[in-house]
């Protein structure tokens, strides 16, 4: 056996309790052997199933015993049989004994790979734990269950529980179960074992880890504290984003005939000159080039190397400081965790006694790390101590990236507390929201979590596998409907929605909800033509897509839309001052330039005042407009000045902006007036 395979036995309850979930089973041990085949095709499986009114096992038969336990699959390497074997299992009649179960598991895998054979063993119990186990000969059961779990530490092998406890029925003893769950927690105690207790089929699918991923070390080297203080540890991946498998090309130019042909794809491409040149140009002959400008420069291999930047290897300490001063979403990528050298007692105290008192002040530590020599990229981030509860379990810590300054992308917005107070939500509005918030809690304190990432899976990678499988066996297998299972985790549970359907009337009978329609140019914040002032139905903000948001100048063709896109982005403090100059450039001009474009130097004032109102900049509105108003007065626009007045355009009040010098009492009575010589 390879050190990389494993050898697993499957131990599955079918006894009458078990009935109602064996249909869940079954999915969650058929898509474990699909990804067998993808990921570890030489990966050996065996079957077992107690719970039977029949009994057929070695143990059985040599020395007696072990009755209902059935041994479907000997220990071979996975195939596509036995992905489909255990989507039929069998329902059993009697009470199964779990004990028994494991027994007969332990037997099977220390007679296959007993010899020193290199590689992993594992046993994958699934049951209730809701039926009677017998009594041992001697001894009692802890006792038993001691001199399991010791032969099993010492032949290596791995165990995991999975105990299904929603198909427990009402007359399930209790006694038996308190008294399972104890023998389960001495496999904990005494083995490399664990249990997870599931309550729903969605939660069976995740708890059951059905891809290998074996740790590997990032980095092992220094961490240097100072020029003289150095820890030696390790860093591996702490989480990692599990992919979709790689794909590859599959040719049928090979003869049927050839048993030994692989049927790969290889890529070759030739360099000419021109399209139509058939002189192909040698590698040696080849120079990248990098554009300048319209020129191609070319930079040989060697001034290519020269200009690296080169760095060594290591892990450096910056600084310390408050761990407040590190906010969540700076972390960037996958997250590590840093161990010291199990081999250098002196590393781990010294680890340990910089995680507890990093813990106990309350700090973080800032680290520069280069993982390997000649790393292109030097990271930066930070140290978060891990201190262990267990004594067998070094501290250590875990390490994030940090962003650096180009890296940050501010996105200012303006505060709740300058907003008008009839923008505001009342105490009535305010405690139907918060009610709103903690329906959507996923976990409730008398349930279990409803979505736990642990025991969640990935539904993507779970439907590719499901497709991959049929298409192996017919290519022209359709896509079959989405199991009921996954489509609690990408859709609404209706019984969360029937059981707070009266929170939810609440809500939106405490709001005005309308329709934000969608009109065809994205990537703009539109503000309606109508003062803020009014109650009118088009009086509101609607808020587009930003990708496309790359107005940078206020133009003459269609200076409102540059405006209000020019306000909407995010990417600099400096785009609203320069998006309202120019707005104050481009109604100077239509009012100074033509007469005649009085109502479009209207329409864009009309949206100036509105985006002052919203980004909260009500002085430089207010200055403008008198500033406009006496020239006006001095150029003697009459027919700007007329649509003006009908329109009765206003400074802005405190009321719509907080940071106004225009109380409300004073703001009707300014109204721009036309000379009485006019």
């Amino acid at each position: 056996m390879a050190r990389n395979r494993e050898g697993l036995v499957l131990l599955l309850d079918v006894g009458p309790a078990m009935h109602s979930v064996l249909p869940d089973v079954e999915k969650a041990c058929s898509l474990l052997l699909q990804k067998k085949l993808i990921y570890n095709k030489y990966d050996e499986v065996g079957i077992v199933v107690f719970g039977t009114e029949e009994t057929a096992n070695e143990l059985a038969t040599e020395i007696g015993g072990y009755e209902h336990v059935k041994v479907l699959r000997n220990i071979r390497v996975v195939d596509e049989v036995v992905a489909e074997h255990v989507k039929h299992l069998p329902r059993g009649t009697v009470a199964g004994d779990f004990l028994d179960a494991l027994i007969v598991g332990m037997d099977m895998l220390i007679k296959i790979y007993s010899g020193g054979q290199k590689g992993k063993k594992r046993m994958c119990l699934i049951t209730n734990a809701a039926c009677p186990t017998k009594d041992p000969f001697e001894g009692t059961k802890d006792d038993q269950v001691s001199t399991i779990a010791m032969k099993m530490a010492a032949e290596g092998i791995k165990m995991e529980s999975i105990v299904m406890r929603s198909s427990l029925s009402g007359d399930a003893h209790e006694k038996v179960i308190e008294e399972n769950d104890h023998l389960l927690n001495l496999f904990s105690s005494n083995a490399i074992a664990k249990t997870v207790y599931v309550e729903s089929p969605l939660s069976l699918l995740g708890s059951l880890k059905t891809r290998r991923v074996a740790p590997v070390t990032l980095f092992r080297g220094d961490l240097e504290i100072n020029p003289t203080m150095k820890i030696k540890v390790w860093v591996y991946k702490k989480v990692a984003e599990e992919r979709l498998p790689t794909l590859k090309m599959y040719s049928d130019k090979a003869p049927p005939t050839d048993k030994f042909a692989k049927h790969e794809v290889k890529i070759d491409y030739d360099y000419k000159l021109t399209a139509e040149s058939t002189q192909v140009i040698a590698p040696e002959e080849r120079v990248k080039g990098f554009r300048y400008g319209p020129q191609v420069i070319p930079i040989s291999p060697d001034e290519i190397e020269t200009l690296k930047f080169k760095t060594d290897k290591g892990m450096k300490l910056l600084g310390f400081t408050e761990a407040s001063n590190i906010l969540r979403h700076y972390y960037m990528k996958d997250v590590n965790i840093v161990v010291p050298d199990p081999s250098k007692e002196k590393s781990v105290l010294a680890v340990s006694a910089i995680a507890r008192e990093m813990k106990q002040t309350n700090k973080v530590a800032i680290v520069r790390c280069v993982w390997r020599n000649g790393q292109g990229n030097v990271v930066v981030g930070v140290l978060t101590p891990n201190v262990s509860e267990r004594d067998d379990t070094p501290d250590s810590f875990y390490f994030n990236v940090l962003p650096f300054a180009e890296d940050v992308r501010e996105f200012p917005f303006p505060s709740f507390n300058k907003l008008p107070s009839s923008w505001k939500p009342d105490e009535q509005q305010q405690a139907v929201a918060d009610n709103f918030v903690k329906m959507l809690d996923l976990a409730p304190s008398p349930k279990e979590e409803v979505l736990n990432p642990d025991l969640t899976p990935n539904p993507v990678l779970q439907r590719f596998y499901e497709y991959l499988e049929l298409k192996s066996n017919s290519t022209d297998a359709v896509l079959p409907p989405m199991d009921e299972t996954f489509k609690r985790i990408m859709e609404q549970d209706p019984e969360l929605s029937s059981n707070n359907k009266s929170i939810m009337d609440a809500f939106c009978g405490s709001f005005d909800v309308k329709k934000n329609p969608k009109l065809k140019k994205a990537s703009k914040r539109l503000l309606r033509d109508k003062p803020s002032g009014s109650d009118d139905e088009d009086n509101r903000m609607i808020t587009y897509d930003a990708k496309e948001n790359k107005i940078d100048i206020v133009g003459d063709a269609n200076p409102i839309q540059d405006f209000e896109a020019m306000i909407s982005r995010r990417d600099n403090q400096d785009w609203t001052n320069k998006a309202i100059t120019q707005m104050k450039t481009q109604i100077l001009k239509l009012v100074e330039n033509c007469t005649d474009e009085g109502d479009k130097a209207l329409e864009c004032l009309l949206a100036l005042r509105k985006g002052c109102v919203l980004e909260q900049e009500p002085k430089q509105f207010n200055e403008f407009l008198n500033h406009l108003f006496k020239l006006c007065q001095e150029r003697k626009s009459s027919h700007f000045l007329k649509h003006f007045t009908s329109k009765k355009i206003t400074l802005i009040p405190k009321s719509e902006a907080a940071d106004s010098d225009v109380v409300d009492e004073n703001v009707g009575d300014f109204t721009v007036k036309q000379e009485p010589m006019l």
